[in-house]
C-alpha cells in the first residue's frame, strides 16, 4: 500500500516548486512557456500576505503583481529556499518556516517567511498557501 506523503513534505515541496514557477515565470526567456493557472490554483481562497515591507496583500493584489511581473528579467533572477522547518500543525493545516535567498540583477537578498498551508485535492501538491508572512533578513543591495 502506498502511503500518502506527510503534510510537511507536501508542503516543502509545493515551496520550492512554487519558487522555481517565480523564476521560469519572472524569466523571458522561459516566460512563454509557464502555465500561470499553476499560480492560481495553488492560492487559496482568503489568501493574504505580509510584504516585507509590512504592506498586506489579498489574494486578488498578490495575483495581479505577479501576473504583471512576466519576463522582466533576462535570465538573470534566481532564488534558493533554505532551512525549512515545521511549525504548528493541526489535522490539515501547517505552519512552515523557510528562508528565500534571491539573486536578481547581481543584488542578493534574503528573507524569512512563515506559511499557513491547508490541504487540496485540486493543488498540484495537494497543499494550498493560506497566508504568507515575509520579513527582510537581507534587503536588496542598493
Amino acid at each position: 500500500m502506498n502511503e500518502k506523503p506527510s503534510l510537511l513534505s507536501r508542503a516543502s515541496a509545493e515551496i520550492v516548486d512554487l519558487h522555481r514557477f517565480f523564476v521560469d515565470w519572472f524569466d523571458r526567456a522561459s516566460a512563454d512557456r509557464v502555465d500561470f493557472s499553476r499560480f492560481e490554483r495553488v492560492m487559496g481562497d482568503g489568501f493574504c500576505m505580509v510584504a516585507p515591507s509590512g504592506q498586506v496583500l489579498d489574494r486578488k493584489a498578490v495575483l495581479d503583481h505577479i501576473k504583471a511581473s512576466r519576463a522582466t528579467c533576462d535570465g538573470d533572477f534566481a532564488i534558493s529556499i533554505e532551512d525549512i522547518r515545521a511549525g504548528w500543525q493541526a489535522g490539515d493545516t501547517i505552519v512552515i518556516s523557510y528562508v528565500e535567498a534571491q539573486q536578481r540583477a547581481g543584488k542578493h537578498s534574503r528573507r524569512r517567511s512563515s506559511a499557513v498551508f491547508t490541504t487540496s485535492s485540486s493543488a498540484p501538491n495537494g497543499v494550498e498557501w493560506r497566508h504568507l508572512h515575509e520579513t527582510w533578513l537581507q534587503m536588496p543591495e542598493g
